[in-house]
């Protein structure tokens, strides 16, 4: 059972079209684990149609050119920016997050960050960073505060922090407000998806020393 959806405003913002590509990524992948944000995307969804059927029924108030250029403009967004969420499948990684990896969790090429955590950066558009991290059962990672968003969704096992324990299909919503120490649970090895628009706030000094070098 899912616990911990994505907010109101992260889902209208991938609706319209507005957020990174690393941020629709994430809450692609969430959506197509999540029944309840895929319910409720379909509504903003349905809002949306609404109102640009309106503008169409108004256009004859605005310039000649508004609607045209408007409906150019949504043509034009790449399909890379938001990708389309897909019914879950057995897979640890599920579609569209599959799909960018090119397989599931074993074709992750991963890189040691040390501690026995492991991270894989997922290339997309330079707004935000996406990487998958691999945190094995009971190892923690560094305290932590942050410069901006970060979410971060659990595709296995579970990992808990001062907030709450967030399991498979679990999306943490971080920002700059919030200061943790993820520790993944006993049991099956911690994969999780993070995104994040600026760089973490490392507490202590090999973290922050590493950083430059790890990307994070």
């Amino acid at each position: 059972m899912i616990n911990h959806h994505l907010s109101d405003k992260l889902l209208m913002a991938y609706s319209a079209g507005t957020l990174p590509e690393a941020f629709n990524l994430a809450v692609a992948t969430h959506i197509a684990m999540c029944d309840e944000c895929r319910a409720r995307l379909a509504s903003f969804d349905a809002v949306g149609g609404a109102v640009l059927e309106q503008v169409a029924q108004d256009s004859s108030a605005m310039d000649d050119t508004a609607l045209s250029a408007t409906l150019s403009r949504i043509k034009a967004q790449s399909p890379s920016e938001r990708p389309s969420a897909k019914p879950i499948s057995s897979k640890v990684l599920p579609e569209p997050l599959c799909s960018y990896v090119g397989g599931d969790v074993d074709a992750v090429k991963w890189r040691s960050v040390g501690g026995g955590v492991r991270q894989a950066v997922i290339p997309t558009s330079d707004r935000a960073t996406a990487r998958l991290l691999y945190i094995p059962a009971g190892v923690a990672v560094p305290d932590h505060g942050h410069n901006g968003m970060e979410l971060t969704l659990v595709l296995q096992g579970a990992f808990a922090d001062e907030a709450d324990c967030f399991r498979r299909g679990d999306i943490e919503i971080a920002d700059e407000g919030t200061e943790h120490q993820p520790i993944a649970q006993a049991g099956l090895d911690c994969i999780c998806l993070a995104v994040t628009d600026a760089p973490l706030k490392f507490r202590g000094f090999l973290p922050r020393l590493a950083q430059p070098f790890l990307g994070i």
